[in-house]
């Protein structure tokens, strides 16, 4: 089974989510750039995001910030969401059980997808880390997919654009496909994501179905 995250490998929205992340910050008075939010949050659960910018600031955000944000980002994506580029060509070809496992809500993975027109390639295998106790990097979210699909986490690839996510798919027992084909990727990324335990990586989503093969083989 092909386990992917969404953000930054199926669709293009780390930037677009960073930069709504900090307009919503900086109206309530905590000055994070999208940069500094793309730097230590990529791959982290909104809810997990919301508590360390709290805790390292020493006070807390306005009680209804996490619905005004997550209206927000869903807005954004309905009106300006590209999917990856050839990540549609990637998913027609690529053969056996395959599902979404993100650290985004459900309403979020299934309008980036639906937006996209991707939606078709994994209805109604979406699963958030908000059904987890504790989001990536812990296990917790791809070991969840994996026994709901009925598939050995040791039969399972990961496809992952974030160290954070590399990290949890290899502490689930998981081998990793690190993608760096998304606008948001720097030229470290691939350092990075090889440095947290992918076993491969790719910059083309059409080099997806050829290193699946590739790892299977093993």
């Amino acid at each position: 089974m092909v386990i992917f995250d969404c953000n930054g490998v199926l669709v293009d929205s780390e930037p677009l989510a960073a930069q709504v992340a900090s307009q919503a910050f900086m109206r309530a008075g905590f000055a994070l750039t999208p940069d500094v939010i793309a730097r230590y949050f990529t791959g982290r659960r909104p809810a997990d995001m919301l508590s360390e910018v709290e805790l390292a600031a020493g006070r807390r955000l306005p009680p209804d910030f996490a619905t005004i944000l997550a209206n927000e980002t869903l807005k954004r994506f309905r009106s300006d969401l590209k999917p990856s580029a050839h990540a549609a060509h990637a998913l027609s070809w690529l053969r056996g059980p395959k599902c979404v496992a993100s650290s985004s809500s459900i309403d979020r993975i299934r309008a980036s997808l639906e937006t996209t027109g991707l939606l078709r390639f994994f209805e109604p295998y979406l699963f958030s880390a908000s059904e987890v106790r504790l989001g990536k990097p812990a296990p917790d979210l791809f070991l969840h997919a994996a026994a709901r699909m009925r598939v050995e986490p040791r039969n399972c690839i990961v496809v992952e654009d974030s160290p954070v996510g590399v990290a949890a798919g290899v502490a689930a027992g998981m081998r990793v496909i690190g993608f760096v084909g998304g606008s948001h990727a720097g030229t470290k990324l691939q350092d990075h994501l090889t440095a947290a335990g992918a076993t491969a990586v790719i910059t083309d989503m059409r080099a997806l179905k050829g290193t699946v093969i590739d790892l299977r083989g093993w």
